[in-house]
């Protein structure tokens, strides 16, 4: 097929347009990989009994590496979170691609030779003056590390993505009644009636210790883990090579010293760096410390006490921390949260009392069909009254009498009656597309879980392990 475009092809070399043909997946010829002086295996995934080797994986992660900004490949550098989701996501991408093309083998489709090499002939990087050559094709190759065959497998798996992909990319016709039934429950508003019990319209005496003491038995406060820490940052300016290179030179010595046994402090005031400490620091209580980024705070509550991370390379410079203490979870002193205690205690009193008066106008509703200090009020699915109301006077028909929950307050609630809207064709007719385009991606969504179901990926952990984490 290649020999044929290459005999059928002009001769002229145009100036080619390097680095600009991008494919979308990596050759899928099985390598090899020789681990010291033996060969061995080296499939990374088997997908429904295909094998994808730890050398696609790499071609894969360098190709989309390579299309990141160097901003972006820094912060993928700098937080190994990040950079394990990023990494682990080549892994499903490469995985469903293959899962696709043993599906398309499976149904039977096949791409000929002659659609690969029309589809080649119409790649602008192997043209010059609108024609197929050689030399173009040659040197795009040459230089973008890849085969013919690459080329050739690449655009075969693109093509049979299409085929196998077209039940998803079917547009489905929303019917009517479907769209207006949407249409009414969006737009639907309901008349109630509902009276308000607040909680702190009733008085409570103040709680004696043992009230206090009984209470918080029932109620403890819990103190977080926190930690005491200590760190030093190289700063520079990391976009400039030569601050770049300099501050690593320094950071690396600083870290040789504090291997040695040297103190943060004195190492970083033997290297002109910055030394700071904080006291306490919780998931819940961080300091404002722009210097404390995800990656550098990632490492704070994955360290052991009394030890230190790696270099960890931030915007700002390269960073090294320690976690000095760790003060455990515990439950807190009776009389350090005694305040905060009073104010739990008074408010679950009030809650008690509320109830009690909630309950005796909803008794008094149901017997006589009125609501004492009832409001009407015209309610939406998003405004018109507290959300707890708006989720009840909609999710129980027409009619129903109820007593609803909320943070500081009861709401005995009459559902009176139901308003639907009129029809807008224009609102209905963007309905209509947002319903199918919704209904595509569930589709979309359900045939991709068939695909996982059918072809399993299963990861070779060895070399998982040894290679990728």
């Amino acid at each position: 097929m290649l020999e044929y475009l290459r005999n059928a092809a002009d001769k002229p070399l145009a100036k080619v347009l390097m680095g600009i043909l991008i494919f979308s997946f990596v050759g899928w010829g099985v390598a090899e990989w020789v681990f010291g002086l033996t060969s061995s295996d080296t499939t990374l995934v088997r997908v429904g009994g295909e094998k994808i080797s730890i050398q696609q994986y790499n071609n894969m992660r360098s190709n989309e590496l390579s299309a990141m900004s160097r901003e972006e490949q820094r912060e993928l550098y700098s937080n190994p979170a990040k950079m394990s989701d990023f990494q682990d996501g080549v892994i499903k991408r490469i995985a469903s691609v293959r899962r696709i093309g043993k599906h398309a083998d499976d149904l039977g489709y096949i791409v000929s030779d002659h659609r690969i090499a029309n589809d080649i002939r119409a790649i602008p990087q192997f043209q010059e003056n609108g024609k197929f050559s050689t030399a173009a094709f040659d040197v795009v190759l040459q230089n973008s590390g890849l085969t013919e065959s690459d080329v050739a497998n690449d655009l075969r798996m693109k093509a049979l993505v299409e085929m196998v992909n077209v039940p998803t990319k079917t547009q489905i016709e929303t019917p009517r009644f479907a769209t207006i039934a949407t249409y009414n429950a969006r737009n639907t508003k309901r008349e109630i009636n509902m009276a308000t019990v607040n909680f702190n319209k009733f008085k409570v005496e103040r709680p004696t210790d043992e009230q206090l003491r009984d209470f918080y038995a029932a109620h403890p406060h819990h103190v977080a883990e926190a930690r005491d820490i200590s760190y030093v940052i190289v700063p520079a300016a990391m976009d400039k090579p030569d601050e770049y290179e300099a501050a690593l030179k320094t950071a690396q010595a600083l870290e040789d010293d504090i291997i040695g046994g040297e103190p943060l402090a004195a190492v970083a005031k033997t290297h002109n760096a910055k030394f700071t400490q904080h006291s306490g620091i919780s998931a819940e209580n961080l300091p404002d410390d722009k210097n404390l980024t995800e990656s550098v705070v990632s490492n704070i509550f994955e360290l052991a006490p009394e030890t230190e991370s790696e270099l960890i390379e931030t915007k700002q410079g390269f960073v090294i921390v320690r976690v000095d203490k760790i003060i455990p979870e515990h439950t807190a002193e009776f009389d350090s949260v005694k305040k905060e205690l009073i104010a739990e205690w008074t408010k679950s009193e009030q809650e008690k009392l509320a109830y009690v008066r909630a309950n005796e106008l909803l008794v008094d509703l149901n017997e006589t069909g009125k609501l004492q200090g009832a409001k009407k009020a015209t309610v939406s699915r998003t405004d018109g009254a507290p959300v707890p109301v708006l989720v009840a006077a909609f999710k129980n028909p027409i009619g129903n009498n109820s007593i609803v929950s909320a943070d500081d307050a009861f709401y005995v609630v009459n559902i009176a009656n139901e308003k639907l809207p009129t029809i807008d064709d224009k609102k209905i007719e963007e309905l209509k597309l947002e319903i199918a385009n919704t209904t595509m991606r569930n589709l979309d969504a359900d045939y991709n879980a068939y695909l996982e179901r059918k072809y399993p990926a299963k990861i070779n952990e060895k070399i998982y392990n040894r290679f990728v984490k």
